[in-house]
């Protein structure tokens, strides 16, 4: 090896070969692994908001003190604030009263849904609970009379 000369500066070919054949068995190794976890974060997220649409039906069912629902929504949405009964109303009996055994009148919510769900008889629209955090989901549900929420499609 020569040394080099006043001014001459820079890399040798055999260096520059020798870092882009490190950088390629890296990549080799790491590309693999990124894309398996990226699968895996979505069909955990997809098993994740089924576990939560799944429990605020239990929850609203509880706190409605409904062993059944009247009306369930047989057709697959992701819209929850129609989801999982938008139906029942104080009409035909399904919501008569609220927990207080106050009736339901014109200007209070229709059905048992779990985003914007009207909890009191009060003739107006001020008693609002959401079970879910947003109004809709990336996957798409269905429920039956008993509150066993089915996943239809994921979203991802």
């Amino acid at each position: 090896m020569r040394l080099p000369k006043r001014g001459e500066k820079g890399f040798t070919l055999i260096e520059l070969l020798i870092v882009v054949a490190i950088l390629g068995v890296l990549a080799a190794v790491v590309i693999p692994n990124v894309g398996r976890f990226i699968g895996r974060g979505e069909s955990e997220a997809a098993d994740t908001e089924f576990s939560n649409v799944q429990s605020a039906v239990v929850a609203m069912m509880v706190d409605n003190q409904l062993s059944t629902l009247p009306n369930p929504v047989g057709v697959a949405t992701s819209d929850m604030s129609a989801f999982p009964d938008a139906t029942s109303d104080w009409n035909n009996g399904g919501k008569a009263t609220d927990v207080d055994g106050d009736p339901f009148a014109a200007g209070d919510r229709v059905g048992f849904i779990l985003y914007q769900h009207d909890m009191q008889g009060d003739s107006a629209n001020t008693t609002l609970v959401n079970y879910v955090a947003t109004q809709t989901t990336k996957g798409t549900y269905t429920c039956d009379a008993n509150g066993t929420v089915t996943q239809a499609s994921t979203g991802y």
